[in-house]
């Protein structure tokens, strides 16, 4: 998978995703018709989407389209915005801008995060309306958000919840059933020790990771044929076992194409990796520390037992963090604080103790929680019919169809479409679809090829028009050119000036071409970003922030480079311009008769690297942005050279190492903006922390402020941080923002009421948002 991450990094694939979920049976005789109906009341809304396993469960779904199809039938009680920020008081609602228009947001529960410095304990309280009913009528309470909490925490969870990871007070007592645990607590010395010689528990542990990864990769990869983002990888290996073994055999003469099965391709490949996670770790993540954190995690709990087994601890019956203070309100403890943890404690969706559980089975006051400790056999059994409080009801999946009707005890009023179907299609087929009718909408993969074939539907040749109404979505993440610091830098010096100046000529060059570059791969399915932060986040300044400014687009006096209404020429000589300026204040020396540099300050070069994974071919969104500037600093006497290797793993291994210079690749991004990992100073390749601030940035105030937000729960500091954050990392030029992807949000003009659909769709508020609104012709 690691050829995959480097395509996933670099080409910007995007595997569509569309929202979805419901829940309580009915009778087969109200099953709507698979075939799109005539407009009127009944009209369902089909929608285009990949395919389910089935896991439509909120506790057990694991892949993004299960659970999509999940959520539909659900409720959480943390309610966020359309920039993912968080609605602290969501009973009354709260009114918060996007983008010049004003939008009050209402939801389940409210909730308060409260830390006492002193103490060191992070308090969540939530509270929810007493007026939240179920799908089948039943009132919603404290007891069913108790029970959640409780299968979330059980030992026994397998789920993709990892509620228990954060250090909720007791959970590592509970979940060892032993009140030495949190005491006994497995030290980095020990969990080293371990790793270095591991048992043959150990082993196994390690080698059921890399089984279960693989397997898990075989099915992803039969799911590639017809997407037509990989085409030139299905067309080259027509039968899936082989393009399995192309992306994951470590074995030089392993050929696929003599194993009659693949099974037997499955088994053979594993068995190449044994206990091997790193390199499994390479392959499928680009880094052998991909798998670390599960590794880790699996094998100190095999030492915590260990060091148990030789105690005297007490049975633990609950969990002393989580508390139900009354019927509508529970408390969460923590050790220590966290910003993103708020997400995940206060982000559960609340399932019906009820169905899920048994109510025979539930005395809080004596410890009992709806169901066997260890035991979620009642959990498990209701994983293909769920239920909950969201705007639809499960009705059956069928014929690879989900099928909902509406929740007429929807909290704010049964949708206004009675019926809503999950359709199984292939992502090549959903523009069509909704073009001719098949479907009503889809989240098709989104490229310049896409937006051309949905116009082409139109009468105006436009992405929306009488037959198509598109939306483009920001992808959640960013395009971005990298340099690393210790590789650039004057006099070994990586924070000096005069290093900051020298990447910052390179950055004026590299950001000039941006424009270009991504509207010629991209066209209108990508714009270009100036710092370097999704545009999806709410952290992300906004062009009417105060102090906003387009990347690199000041000179070394800080005057600005451009001005308004400058031809592309123009801008490209103006960049050179000060690109010389900062090339001269970083010391090299330049000769003015021939406009050219003729000589390095101690410690650089007047020749770098740049390394673009585009297959060998130049197929890479960025590639025409470096090819061009490789040409305007060879013309003042800088050679970029540019590497494009048709393994990426050139990439990926070099970054590992440390040892690149320049590189182009893309972040994946999540809903909270924590800048920790990335930028954090300890966190660079070899200081003993996550290896993946590949910047080598190194910053004392930077670290304290990235310490700062993500310490704090207040949105508004967090995002002025964040914003000073962002000046840091702009002023040591280790990062040239360079593109934010957008994917595609289609509805059938002719069939959508199209102004009944939520407006200004983001990547945090989908379209199923303001579902109940949704009517059809």
């Amino acid at each position: 998978m690691k050829k995959l991450l480097g395509l996933l990094l670099t080409l910007s694939i995007f595997v569509s995703v569309a929202a979805g979920c419901s829940k309580t049976p009915t009778t087969p005789s109200e099953t709507p018709s698979e075939t799109p109906g005539e407009p009127g009341n009944d009209t369902p809304l089909v929608v285009g989407y990949a395919a389910f396993s089935q896991k439509f469960s909120p506790f057990f779904a694991t892949t993004a389209y299960d659970q999509d199809a999940s959520s539909l039938t659900q409720l959480s009680l943390l309610t966020t915005d359309r920039n993912g920020g968080i609605i602290y008081n969501a009973i009354k609602g709260e009114k918060v801008s996007y983008e010049g228009t004003e939008y009050e947001y209402t939801g389940i529960a409210d909730v308060k995060v409260t830390y006492d410095k002193a103490a060191d304990i992070t308090t969540y309280n939530m509270k929810i309306r007493d007026d939240i009913k179920f799908s089948d009528g039943h009132v919603m309470d404290a007891d069913d958000i108790i029970f959640t909490y409780y299968v979330l925490s059980d030992p026994t969870y397998t789920g993709s919840s990892t509620l228990y990871s954060y250090p909720i007070l007791g959970m590592t007592n509970y979940r060892e059933n032993n009140s030495l645990a949190e005491e006994l607590a497995v030290t980095p010395d020990e969990l080293a020790a371990a790793l270095e010689n591991p048992t043959d528990a150990m082993k196994a542990v390690m080698v059921t990771l890399v089984t279960d990864t693989l397997t898990s990769e075989l099915d992803w990869v039969k799911g590639l044929y017809g997407n037509e983002s990989y085409k030139q990888y299905t067309d080259a290996h027509p039968v899936a076992k082989d393009l399995f073994a192309f992306f994951y055999s470590i074995d030089e003469a392993y050929d696929s194409t003599k194993v009659a099965d693949e099974a037997t391709v499955l088994k053979d490949v594993i068995a190449q990796y044994g206990a091997d996670w790193k390199t499994l770790g390479s392959n499928y993540g680009g880094s052998e520390t991909y798998f670390q954190a599960d590794i880790e995690g699996e094998v100190s709990k095999l030492v915590l037992k260990d060091k148990l087994a030789n105690a005297n601890g007490k049975e633990v019956p609950s969990i002393e963090g989580i508390k139900k203070l009354s019927q509508t309100e529970v408390e969460v403890k923590t050790k220590g604080f966290s910003a993103p943890a708020v997400y995940s404690i206060a982000g559960i969706q609340v399932a019906p103790m009820h169905y899920y559980g048994d109510e025979k089975q539930y005395d809080y006051a004596n410890n009992k929680f709806g169901f066997p400790r260890e035991d979620l056999a009642l959990i498990e059994a209701k994983t293909t019919t769920p239920m909950g409080a969201g705007p639809y009801k499960f009705v059956e999946y069928k014929d690879k169809v989900v099928y909902y009707e509406a929740n007429q005890n929807y909290y704010k009023g049964a949708p206004k479409t009675k019926y809503l179907q999950l359709k199984e299609t292939v992502d090549g087929e959903m523009i069509a679809g909704v073009g001719t009718g098949v479907i009503d909408a889809a989240n098709p993969s989104g490229s310049l090829a896409k937006f051309n074939e949905l116009k082409g539907y139109n009468d105006n040749k436009e992405a929306t028009g009488n037959k198509i109404t598109s939306f483009s979505v920001d992808n959640l993440g960013y395009g971005y050119i990298g340099m690393n610091s210790n590789n650039m830098s004057v006099g070994g010096q990586p924070g000096s000036e005069a290093s900051k100046n020298m990447r910052k000529g390179f950055a004026t060059i590299l950001s000039v071409y941006r424009d270009v570059a991504i509207d010629s791969y991209y066209g209108s399915a990508a714009s270009i970003i100036n710092y370097p932060i999704s545009n999806t986040s709410w952290a992300a300044p906004q062009k009417a922030d105060p102090g906003y400014k387009v990347a690199f687009s000041t000179d070394v006096d800080g005057k600005d480079i451009y001005t308004e209404g400058m031809v592309a020429d123009a801008r490209y000589e103006a960049a050179k311009k000060a690109a010389i300026g900062y090339f001269k204040a970083a010391g090299f020396t330049f000769d003015e008769a021939t406009g050219k540099f003729t000589a390095a300050p101690a410690g650089a070069k007047l020749s770098y690297e740049l390394i673009i994974p585009g297959g060998g071919n130049g197929e890479h969104p960025a590639f025409a942005i470096v090819t061009d500037a490789s040409k305007a600093l060879e013309g003042i006497g800088i050679t970029l050279k540019i590497n494009d290797p048709a393994d990426t793993n050139v990439l990926w291994n070099t970054i590992d190492a440390g040892q690149q210079e320049l590189w182009a690749a893309a972040w994946g991004a999540t809903i909270d903006p924590d800048m920790y990992q990335v930028y954090y100073s300890k966190n660079a390749v070899g200081l003993g922390g996550t290896d993946s601030n590949h910047y080598a940035i190194a910053d004392p105030e930077l670290d304290k402020l990235i310490i700062d937000a993500r310490t704090s729960a207040d949105q508004a500091f967090r995002k002025a941080t964040y914003k000073d954050a962002l000046d840091i990392i702009m002023d040591w030029a280790v990062e040239v923002p360079t593109y934010q992807r957008q994917n595609l949000v289609i509805f059938s003009t002719e069939r959508v009421k199209i102004d009944t659909v939520t407006p200004d769709i983001t990547t945090y508020w989908t379209w199923m948002n303001d579902l109940e609104l949704l009517e059809m012709k």
